[in-house]
């Protein structure tokens, strides 16, 4: 089995070449599925420590940004057997950074362990506007909607889009999760969203357990 303390060391200090290649060769060995999701988390620990490195000032937003390019990278890699059998699509989904916030991260994070899970996954992207989660709720009536956001403004546009989906009549055909550093279970029952999470791995546990 693969280390996995060495997986969270390798992802916190930016080593690329070297994680890739210790992936690569775990993929190869054949794991099961939940020795692969075991990996997920471990890179997700990682993630962690950037989080905590750029918090105190260690690390820069470059830094962060290639943190969150490394995970998908390593999620790509472990894709085929996280996602093993997973060629007929479990749910639909949409995600989206909403209006005033310009975080991706976390969203990319969601939507790479979110399509490895089998789930079908529109991102409209960051920054988006009411209307624009509406809309495409309208037009291709997907299961969930996941809302993201890391500034504390965002949870006031996270409960504007749930309003809208509301007025819209929407809101009962979709189960709402949203994700994010400022998200509670208090700023959930606020927003009127199902399920909130600030773990990307647990946000695709949850998912799918409201598709089953």
């Amino acid at each position: 089995m693969i280390d996995l303390k060495k997986v969270t060391e390798l992802v916190g200090n930016l080593e690329e070449e070297e994680l890739l290649e210790m992936l690569n060769d775990f993929v190869a060995s054949s794991p099961s599925e939940e020795d692969a999701q075991k990996v997920v988390t471990a890179c997700q620990e990682g993630m962690a420590k950037v989080g905590d490195l750029f918090e105190s000032g260690e690390y820069f937003v470059g830094d962060l940004i290639f943190a969150g390019e490394l995970l998908s990278e390593s999620i790509d890699v472990l894709k085929p057997v996280i996602g093993s059998g997973t060629s007929t699509k479990i749910g639909k989904m949409i995600v989206g950074t909403v209006h005033g916030d310009l975080h991706d991260i976390g969203k990319n994070i969601f939507k790479s362990m979110s399509e490895a899970a089998g789930f079908e996954v529109v991102d409209l992207g960051i920054d988006q506007p009411v209307g624009a989660f509406v809309d495409k709720v309208k037009e291709l009536k997907p299961d969930i909607v996941g809302m993201s956001g890391v500034l504390t403004l965002a949870l006031e546009s996270m409960k504007d889009t749930v309003d809208a989906l509301k007025e819209a009549g929407l809101r009962d055909s979709v189960k709402v999760i949203i994700g994010g550093n400022p998200v509670t279970k208090e700023a959930c029952e606020h927003i009127g969203a199902d399920n909130f999470t600030t773990n990307a791995a647990e946000g695709v546990k949850i998912c799918q357990a409201w598709v089953k």
